[in-house]
């Protein structure tokens, strides 16, 4: 059950593709260049090698119970959080004002990705304490802040978000959760959340929550619905902890994954009402949590990386250490390790590949990210936030659907033994399913690519990031080596592929939604597809020419390529189809009969 950080692989990202050093550049992050990424991520991998990874399956055999409304998280989990907020790392992208390290996304994202491969069901917790951070230093008052922010900065005290409802899951227009002004000018919060993580637990002295309800007389719909924190401990004016809130875990949900993570129903105002506080105005409460939602949907992207990647560690392992039958080839005259029959391979290197190129992607659009938000260029900041922007559905949805791929086929390395509960295979594979679903379901995020980052600019982003794959092709092509040619033949094909199909879905998306938004998931994953492979052909140009060079690391380099190589023959080779599939399937997809299901 080990787990081994690949810095290696995060750092020539960092180096190569997401330039770290232009990052470092920036005002405010010249300390954080390639060393300060280094000694960061190899303390992380510390930390979470031996700490987190040892309790993962511990987290599973033995999930979070719920007694009486107190909850009680797995052995362990309350001594490792201590640790985790010791080590500063809930800080580490957070402003130094209110005492956080203050290093770009780039680094802190690298990190997340251990956390949660290490330990999904632990690194929920700080996930959503992020978004907390998050949405009130961007819409809190200083008083909120001041009160707040420097506790759950330090991961003393811990956050969530609270949208759900049972009658509103994805449709927010239906909360009814209601809040009820006061003369000193808080509010009485009252209604029923469901699907909270970490809304109750025993690691920290206290949660923040974040609710989505409706000020007495306020609009229906989403126009209508504020934000407000409300504290599990009602905080004194000195900063210590004064009387309980009037909000309690009525129960915990029995889940098919990250069991460890404590899903809570809460009920808010059985006693009087719950003492909350509004951030920012009235009525502008979605506006406030999709801060929250937005910074969870990146996070959730790279959670899929995550178990991706600890089942393909596994599947590795297994595949090294079960013997059974003998080659093919001839090459080994008694039954073997079964990595050397050809599908084993075949199996293992679509894991490797489909992991590599997300956690590529993801690193990349850190980087715009940071570019985004604290580059002194405007012009700079306008092109990378919009390159951010298309690319969050694109971590989200597809790095989590291929998490699924990648956690299926870890169990078929293992055979029948990863049916078993016992090997450790199943359990990536369900903790991979809800990936898909909370922060936006695929659907969700591609009707986001579709609307807002597709149509809305009549595909002007997404065409411009197609010409910057087309630069890629020509630098393969001038390459000239063979390698580099079978890739720019797959990724010029790849690229035309979803150049055709922002062009289908702008027009479709005016004249006939249907159509479009028929294929809007399949578009999601042929953009994701193409821009994973788009950053592991530029990978390859890359490692071939440190290899020319006379690169000390020969071995990763050329695995690197290998890498790209497969993707390119593998993965990136279903493009076309995808493309035929959205462009004349949509038809298919709405002909049937309602009746007729």
């Amino acid at each position: 059950m080990s787990y081994t950080a690949p810095v290696k692989d995060m750092l020539f990202n960092m180096q190569h593709l997401a330039a770290l050093d232009d990052i470092a550049k920036i005002p405010g992050f010249e300390d954080a260049g390639m060393p300060t990424a280094q000694a960061v991520l190899e303390e992380c991998a510390r930390f979470t090698q031996d700490v987190l990874a040892p309790l993962n399956w511990e987290g599973d055999k033995n999930p979070s119970s719920w007694k009486n409304g107190v909850v009680t998280t797995t052995p362990g989990f309350k001594q490792a959080y201590k640790q985790y907020a010791d080590g500063g790392w809930q800080g580490l992208q957070h402003p130094s004002q209110f005492g956080g390290q203050g290093l770009p996304k780039i680094i802190g994202a690298a990190c997340i990705e251990m956390l949660n491969a290490a330990n999904m069901s632990f690194s929920l917790c700080p996930l959503l304490t992020d978004g907390a951070i998050e949405a009130l230093l961007t819409a809190g008052s200083d008083e909120l802040k001041a009160t707040y922010l420097d506790k759950l900065v330090s991961g003393e005290w811990t956050g969530t978000m609270n949208l759900t409802e049972p009658q509103a899951g994805s449709d927010l227009s239906l909360v009814r959760s209601r809040a009820e002004p006061q003369a000193d000018g808080t509010y009485k919060v009252f209604g029923t959340k469901i699907y909270i993580t970490y809304g109750e637990h025993d690691m920290a002295e206290n949660i923040i929550h974040l609710v989505l309800a409706r000020v007495q007389g306020a609009p229906e719909g989403v126009k209508g619905i504020s934000l407000f924190v409300v504290p599990k401990v009602l905080v004194n004016k000195d900063g210590s902890l004064g009387a309980r809130n009037d909000v309690h875990c009525v129960s915990i949900e029995h889940k098919l994954g990250i069991k460890a993570s404590p899903t809570a129903v809460l009920q808010y105002g059985d006693h009087g009402g719950a003492v909350g506080y509004l951030v920012g105005q009235e009525n502008r409460g979605l506006e406030y949590m999709f801060i929250m939602m937005n910074a969870a949907r990146y996070s959730v992207g790279v959670q899929g990386i995550s178990v991706a990647d600890r089942a393909y560690q596994k599947a590795v392992q297994y595949a090294r250490d079960r013997v059974q039958s003998r080659p093919v080839d001839g090459s080994i005259k008694a039954a073997a390790p079964i990595i050397h029959h050809p599908d084993v391979r075949r199996m293992l290197m679509t894991m490797r590949a489909y992991t590599e190129g997300c956690r590529a992607l993801a690193c990349v659009a850190a980087a715009a990210y940071d570019a985004s938000h604290h580059h002194p260029d405007a012009d700079t900041r306008r092109h990378s936030l919009l390159m951010y922007e298309f690319m969050v559905p694109l971590v989200k949805g597809f790095s989590t659907e291929m998490s699924l791929e990648v956690t299926s086929l870890g169990v078929q390395v293992h055979g029948g033994m990863g049916f078993i509960e016992e090997t450790g295979a199943a359990q990536y594979y369900r903790d991979a399913k809800i990936l898909t679903i909370y922060e936006g379901t695929t659907a969700i995020q591609a009707n986001d690519l579709v609307g807002r980052k597709t149509s809305r600019d009549g595909g002007q982003t997404a065409h411009s990031i197609a010409a910057q794959v087309q630069e890629t092709v020509v630098a393969l092509q001038d390459q000239g080596s063979a390698g580099a040619l079978a890739i720019a033949h797959r990724l010029e094909a790849a690229r035309q592929a979803l150049d055709d199909v922002i062009d289908f879905i702008v027009q479709a998306a005016a004249n006939h939604p249907n159509a479009a938004y028929a294929g809007s998931v399949p578009y999601l994953m042929l953009a994701g597809n193409v821009l994973a492979g788009w950053q592991l052909a530029k990978s390859f140009l890359i490692a071939q020419e440190a290899l020319s060079l006379g690169a000390q690391d020969s071995e990763f380099m050329q695995a690197k390529m290998t890498t790209a190589r497969f993707y390119a023959d593998h993965i990136l080779s279903k493009a076309p189809g995808m493309r035929d599939s959205i462009v004349q399937g949509a038809d298919s997809v709405t002909d049937m009969a309602l009746e007729a299901f």
